[in-house]
């Protein structure tokens, strides 16, 4: 028996919306599909790395079992932000992935977009955020999902507070999640969940995204702590064609 009630599924809806670990674990065993949305910066680093041709390898967060984990895959392991290297010059940023050598596999940790990408078995996972969330719909809606008898999970992975476990929602991956739910109604994917038609509206009624995730608190954070540059390519709205699946445990180019 599940865990999660029947009124939390959203059931009958073809295009369900949730947040964070949770919330992929309440609609995900219900799904054909999941897309993870973490504009700032897991879901942007995935997809810049797999663009560039490598496989991203999703890990819950950095531990001592972390370089063991990339070590067993014959993969790169992505360090903190402020511990990038000529040795390890991969991290979650993704303007640090654009500059680093492009290794064939990389396991990239992060405590959201990651966690929820390698807590998910059983369904596809695709990664999206605002550079290819329209190349993710229209790939979407190929597959012939979105439909109530084949519905699609799209769950903005949030933060965590400083110090806290609790999530905090945060308002660029809801935008992003609403870019991909909006970019999935173009191509001809109907039926939301009310939580779903929420987001859409959110992302639809704003006209300067790109502004409000500068002057959001995550955009503040990261430009604060000297990385405006990955806020800037998560902001490259429509530019990524690629869509990142994640297939035998690794983020790869869908064919």
């Amino acid at each position: 028996m599940s865990e999660f009630a029947e009124w939390s599924k959203q059931a009958g809806a073809g295009v369900r919306f949730e947040w964070g670990l949770t919330g992929a674990r309440a609609l995900g065993p219900e799904c054909a599909a999941l897309v993870v949305v973490d504009v700032l910066s897991f879901t942007t680093s995935v997809s810049v790395a797999v663009e560039a041709g490598t496989r991203v390898l999703p890990y819950p967060w950095r531990d001592g079992n972390a370089a063991e984990f990339a070590a067993a895959h014959g993969a790169r392991l992505a360090v903190g932000r402020r511990a990038v290297s000529d040795e390890q010059p991969w991290s979650l940023s993704p303007a640090a992935l654009r500059r680093a050598p492009v290794p064939e596999r990389l396991v990239l940790p992060s405590p959201n977009g990651s966690a929820i990408s390698a807590a998910v078995s059983g369904i596809p996972v695709i990664a999206a955020s605002l550079r290819n969330a329209a190349a993710v719909a229209r790939w979407i809606a190929g597959q012939g999902w979105g439909s109530a008898e084949r519905p699609v999970a799209v769950i903005a992975a949030g933060e965590h507070w400083p110090g806290e476990s609790g999530l905090r929602p945060a308002v660029e991956d809801w935008l992003g999640a609403g870019a991909v739910i909006s970019a999935l109604t173009e191509f001809g994917v109907d039926g939301l969940s009310s939580e779903a038609r929420a987001a859409k509206a959110g992302y639809d009624g704003i006209g300067d995204i790109a502004g409000l995730i500068r002057e959001s608190a995550s955009g503040r954070e990261l430009a604060a702590i000297g990385f405006a540059d990955d806020v800037a390519i998560a902001l490259e709205i429509g530019a990524g064609k690629t869509v990142p699946v994640l297939v035998d445990g690794a983020f790869s180019a869908a064919r």
